[in-house]
């Protein structure tokens, strides 16, 4: 499913037009960014739980060359399924 199919669900299940859908589904990315910058974790119980990771800096490899580069560190972002999810997926 992309961005454009979720879109168009949203509009079908909600009646929204498709512009308001798009709206609510880009202020629903943006709180999720927020809340990881700001709070590191985001909790949609029953769905998922999304947290902010610091990883630190390491050494790692080219592949192609075999030349050792150094990685920074970084803040990655992670996804823990929720038990709702994972009982409609299976």
């Amino acid at each position: 499913m992309t961005k454009t199919d979720l879109v168009s669900f949203i509009a079908e299940e909600t009646g929204l037009t498709k512009t308001d859908a798009a709206k609510a589904l880009e202020a629903t990315m943006k709180g999720i960014t927020k809340g990881l910058k700001e709070d590191g974790k985001v909790a949609l119980t029953g769905f998922a739980t999304f947290t902010a990771k610091q990883k630190p800096a390491k050494e790692g490899r080219n592949p192609k060359t075999g030349e050792t580069v150094q990685i920074p560190a970084r803040v990655a972002a992670t996804v823990k399924v929720g038990s709702k999810l994972k009982e409609a997926l299976n």
